[in-house]
């Protein structure tokens, strides 16, 4: 393959001081994010951990164990940090002098008792993190007190943050050099009156030499006052200095068999020794020869009244003469390193808050990195599960994947509430991560594709509690997303295409052989990721019997082939036998398409004719098919299988493919038909093409449904379920049972799928940003004589591409203050909304309710929520003649130089 004639010259960046460290990292191996927010927050409770006889994950190792019993496969702790092998790992543990528990990992409730499912019962904020880690800030917020009942309610409802008695607790990171970091822990007592706070910052080796793979223990140990060594085989050694000579305590962070399960101890020194010592005063359980593999310093504070205590410790490869001489310089640099490169990538035109959500969405995206580790092979042998060795056979989930073998930093949907990665999440994940760091974009969606994470038939593997659920398959449109931004930087880089698009081929065609039962090209799949949308479990057998045809997953498949055939297209320019593979994704599409609405009516089609909008099929075992008409995102998703060609682009530099394509329009006249725009011409504005599942006739049609208040279009974006069924529920009897889909715009009240996700009505920022993705495309294809009524009912007509502007300010006006000065994600929570301590941290839920935009669901899940982040970048730099008269590669190629450069492109 001739790739030479893919380069440009390289864009000259705004050479800011990160990225150059991003630049040193990528091209000399510089190892600048070798240190990061690698720490879990949750460990316990995973399937990681689980080795019950029932796959009772959460009660196998729960919250109480975690402080005294060593894990197998992670870490945790509170604003920490760690090697990218976790290795080593620093955090922070806190006790306020009352609570019955040193504080030395996030408390929550599990699946069974939080109301939806998993749910974190602190407060903490990811402030800012630059792409290489080079400074980052996080806040905890500590009460000065709370009893056992507070942590069954929303803290701030237990009335504990009430006179402000609670400790701001401010954790900084500034990095020296890649092996050189400085921290600083701010301590501000918000309340009336000094209070006391021990705080205790730890250091503690990952326990790999407990499990019987003869692996040399590392140690921990006391140099001189106030600083202590890590020396580790692989690792080598790191220096901890704690300023101020605080007393130094060791343990080792190995199990307290005898409190958990009455059985002797075989060192007295245990991992939950400071708690013993901190809170019991228990002098004998740390080890007074001051070595171990778990250390901290002990500071007890005492912090004036509105008043603040700083404490600054430095972890390094080779300790400075002087710790601390340079400190405050060290964190000023990297302070104005974060600001200079966010000044450079954000649009100037964002005003205050909206640079503020963009910048803090984009920290949460670089704090919510784990170092993930899973060897199914051993994990299944220790369970004596291996389908392959022989061993006992028991009902252990994930025995089909024992090939594979994780160890790698990702990109988690939340570190507390999902510390595990999700494959859908995954992909939009990167197209925030790409803002600030291509690389490490790339590398994510790699490693779904990669032999030790894809499963040798194909699949994608879904998270961790089943691996062979079916999510929806979004890496090929993230893939060409991420490499069409990045060939704009003058480093178009082939190979990471073609080594996607071959695992990718896979993927499809473990899709078609799988998901595609009857071989109509009519696709089915399961939840697909979303949860309890449907009237039965998707992936479970129907109670019905028979099967159900997903309007969801066949529309997934056409996105799936436009983007398929997008990359072939690509990698055609430089090896011409693409040209044929890139004919058979258009081939697959144009039959696809076909299939969710054959011509006739025959009442087994997805596409209703008479409601103007796609419904599931379900299909008796006697023969007989109805459409369950639930007007939910199933219906829309259509929409987003759409994607526009220029005319100067595939027309004139594939003529293969137009013979191809030719000679099966001679053969198939009737297809096309049902092909989008529904004319022979295929021609839009500029000459464009257009591939579509939907032609302009069912866009109209399912607009009109999309566009209504009081269906679709919440004032904070598209609901996931129409409201329409909030006075009109869809309720389907069988034997005597019922099963119902009502619009619910907040909480699920069904256990469907653990009840920790409501896909009955709230807002869901992934789909949405597919949706403007979709609107700005048909944009591009239609042009500005094509308007539609916005709202539905309004009497004001408008293009689409003021369509996709109001989807995408909806959607970010759920972060923003409104004319009141509040933010509609916070609800009606007054601490959130005015007090000067609260109001301007955000937090990027999971998903927000339907009505008044609150956050729900997972409270930290800045994953696939960060795509708010490009939603800001997208509308602040191109406008609608800029999406209509620019082609799509150059209109790429223009926002990406204003990112890179920091300045307007011409």
């Amino acid at each position: 393959m001739n790739m030479k004639s893919s380069q440009k010259p390289h864009i000259a960046y705004a050479e800011t001081k990160e990225q150059h460290r991003l630049n040193e990292a990528r091209e000399t191996g510089v190892p600048w994010k070798k240190w990061g927010p690698y720490l879990s927050e949750r460990q316990w409770g995973t399937v990681r951990e689980d080795y019950s006889q029932d796959g009772n994950a959460w009660d196998y190792f729960s919250h109480d164990q975690s402080r005294s019993r060593a894990y197998r496969w992670g870490e945790d702790g509170i604003a920490g940090i760690s090697d990218n092998q976790q290795q080593l790992c620093f955090a922070i543990a806190l006790w306020n002098g009352r609570d019955p528990v040193l504080k030395e990992r996030l408390f929550g409730l599990t699946n069974s008792e939080g109301n939806h499912g998993e749910d974190v019962k602190e407060y903490y904020f990811y402030l800012d993190s630059t792409p290489t880690h080079s400074y980052m800030k996080y806040l905890y917020k500590y009460p000065r007190k709370r009893s056992k009942e507070d942590f069954e309610y929303e803290l701030l409802d237990t009335g504990i943050f009430d006179a402000d008695r609670y400790f701001d607790v401010f954790v900084e990171y500034a990095k020296a050099d890649p092996e050189d970091i400085l921290i600083r822990i701010s301590v501000h007592n918000r309340g009336p009156e000094t209070a006391e706070l021990h705080l205790l910052p730890t250091l503690w080796f990952r326990n790999t030499w407990s499990w019987g793979d003869d692996v040399a223990k590392p140690t921990i140990r006391q140099v001189e006052k106030g600083s202590v060594l890590a020396s580790h085989g692989k690792l080598g050694d790191r220096t901890l200095d704690c300023d101020g000579n605080p007393e130094l305590l060791f343990t080792e962070n190995e199990s307290n068999a005898n409190r958990l399960w009455e059985q002797s101890n075989p060192s007295p020194y245990v991992k939950d020794a400071f708690h013993n010592y901190v809170i019991s005063g228990s002098r004998h359980a740390v080890n007074p020869n001051q070595t171990g593999t778990k250390a901290a310093a002990h500071y007890r504070l005492e912090v004036p009244a509105g008043g603040s205590t700083v404490v600054r410790l430095r972890l390094s490869e080779t300790p400075a003469a002087d710790a601390f001489s340079s400190f405050d310089e060290t964190f000023a640099a990297r302070l104005a390193d974060a600001n200079e490169f966010y000044d450079r990538i954000t649009p100037p035109s964002l005003s205050e808050d909206e640079r503020r959500v963009h910048r803090q969405a984009l920290a949460g995206m670089l704090w919510s990195k784990q170092y993930y580790y899973f060897d199914l092979d051993k994990w299944l042998e220790e369970h004596d599960a291996h389908p392959m060795t022989g061993t006992a056979h028991r009902n252990i989930r994930n025995t089909e994947w024992f090939h594979m073998l994780n160890s790698d930093i990702i990109s988690m949907p939340d570190k507390w509430e999902y510390p595990w990665y999700a494959a859908w999440d995954l992909a939009f994940h990167t197209i925030a991560l790409s803002l600030v760091d291509f690389d490490f974009a790339k590398d994510q969606l790699l490693l779904m594709l990669r032999n030790l994470y894809s499963h040798p038939n194909g699949q994608i593997p879904a998270y961790e509690w089943n691996f062979s659920d079916v999510n929806p398959p979004v890496h090929a449109w993230a893939t060409l997303f991420l490499f069409t931004i990045e060939k704009e930087l003058g480093r178009s880089d082939l190979r990471f295409l073609e080594q996607s698009f071959q695992g990718l081929m896979q993927n499809f065609n473990w899709w078609v052989n799988r998901k595609d039962p009857s071989g109509k090209n009519v696709f089915a799949g399961g939840f697909l990721g979303l949860d309890n949308i449907g009237v039965f479990d998707r992936s479970a057998q129907l109670p019905t019997g028979g099967h159900l045809d997903q309007a969801d997953g066949t529309a997934w498949m056409a996105f799936y082939c436009q983007n398929m055939l997008e990359i072939a297209l690509i990698l055609t320019e430089y090896d011409s036998i693409y040209e044929d593979i890139a004919f058979k994704f258009l081939e697959h599409f144009l039959w696809i398409t076909y299939a969710m609405d054959r011509i006739g009516d025959h009442h087994d089609e997805m596409w209703d004719s008479q409601d103007g909008f796609f419904y599931d099929l379900l299909h008796f075992p006697n023969g007989d098919a109805m459409r369950l008409k639930v007007r939910s995102l199933v219906g829309l998703l259509p929409l987003c299988a759409s994607t526009v060609f220029e005319a100067n682009g595939v027309l004139a530099r594939h003529p293969r493919l137009v013979e191809l394509t030719e000679l099966f329009k001679k053969r198939h006249p009737d297809l096309l038909k049902h092909i989008a725009p529904a004319d022979e011409s295929f021609k839009g504005y500029a000459d464009r093409r257009l591939m579509s599942v939907c032609n302009k006739e069912k866009i109209e049609r399912i607009l009109v449904y999309l566009l209504d208040e009081n269906e679709f279009f919440g004032p904070y974006g598209v609901r996931s379920l129409s409201k329409y069924h909030l006075e009109h529920p869809f309720v389907f009897n069988l034997n005597g049972q019922e099963f119902k889909v009502q619009y619910l715009p907040a909480e699920s009240n069904t256990g469907m799928f653990g009840g920790n996700s409501n896909w009955r009505g709230p807002v869901w920022m992934p789909v949405n940003g597919l949706l403007i993705r979709s609107l700005l495309n048909l944009y591009q294809f239609y042009g500005d004589d094509f308007k539609v009524e916005c709202p539905t009912g309004s009497g004001k007509y408008v293009t689409l591409y003021e369509v996709a502007k109001e989807l995408a300010r909806r959607l970010s006006s759920i972060f923003l203050r409104d004319a009141s000065g509040n933010r509609p994600v916070y609800g009606g929570t007054k601490k959130f909304q005015e007090d000067p301590y609260w109001k301007d941290y955000i937090l990027f839920y999971e998903y927000f309710h339907g009505d008044n935009g609150a956050g729900l669901g997972a409270s930290h899940q800045t994953g696939w929520t960060g795509i708010i982040a490009r939603v800001l970048d997208l509308f602040a730099r191109g406008s609608a003649a800029d999406w209509l008269q620019v082609s799509k590669g150059d209109l790429a190629a223009r926002m990406t130089r204003e990112q890179v450069a920091g300045v307007k492109a011409s």
